[in-house]
């Protein structure tokens, strides 16, 4: 049974959390070059793989005892609140392009790229931190995959439209924020128990 709750969260968090990351950029170059459904179909693999490993993961930290569980997830989504407030703006990677257009070549570009660049990513630590966090494996893949989907949707269709509306820094502070909140919350249950 998928909880709307827990997919609701994950949804915003990693939507929030993978907005101002390379990935939005590396989807809005490509889109800009190459069919935007060849890109998505070679993005969005590559995240349902990502996700799946993440959910796995997470899967495993909850044969450890509850507390365990709270404290590590607890310090790493400190950790990646952490991270996100210091990142530095560098996303100017060079894409490669494929020789043509063709369907496989588009798209395995696009999986390739997504599949190295956001392997051990802090948005695929958070889906495993929320996984182990939930104990709901679908609930958190099914909100974790939607979001990056939706992410990458936007960057191919339409990242320079919302990051002239939306400044990234304040998309960066939402979701360093949530982090903050979800990693105290862990903290304290660690404490409370």
């Amino acid at each position: 049974m998928i909880s709307i709750t827990v997919l609701a969260l994950v949804f915003g968090v990693v939507f929030l959390a993978e907005l101002p990351d390379k990935t939005a950029l590396a989807g809005l170059v490509l889109g800009t070059r190459y069919r935007a459904s060849y890109v998505f179909t070679g993005v969005a693999a590559a995240f349902l793989l990502h996700v799946v490993l993440a959910v796995a993961a997470g899967s495993l930290l909850t044969l450890l005892p509850p507390q365990i569980v709270h404290g590590i997830t607890g310090v790493l989504f400190l950790g990646g609140a952490a991270v996100l407030l210091l990142k530095k703006g560098d996303d100017d990677e060079e894409i490669r392009r494929p020789e043509n257009q063709s369907f496989w070549k588009v798209s395995t570009a696009g999986f390739m790229l997504i599949l190295i660049a956001e392997f051990g990513d802090l948005t695929q630590i958070m889906t495993a931190n929320l996984a182990a966090r939930y104990d709901d494996p679908l609930s958190v893949g099914l909100g974790a995959v939607l979001a990056l989907w939706a992410v990458a949707g936007l960057g191919i269709v339409g990242g320079k439209a919302l990051m002239k509306k939306v400044p990234l820094k304040l998309i960066t502070k939402i979701a360093a924020l949530l982090m903050l909140v979800l990693g105290a919350w862990s903290l304290y249950e660690v404490v409370a128990a």
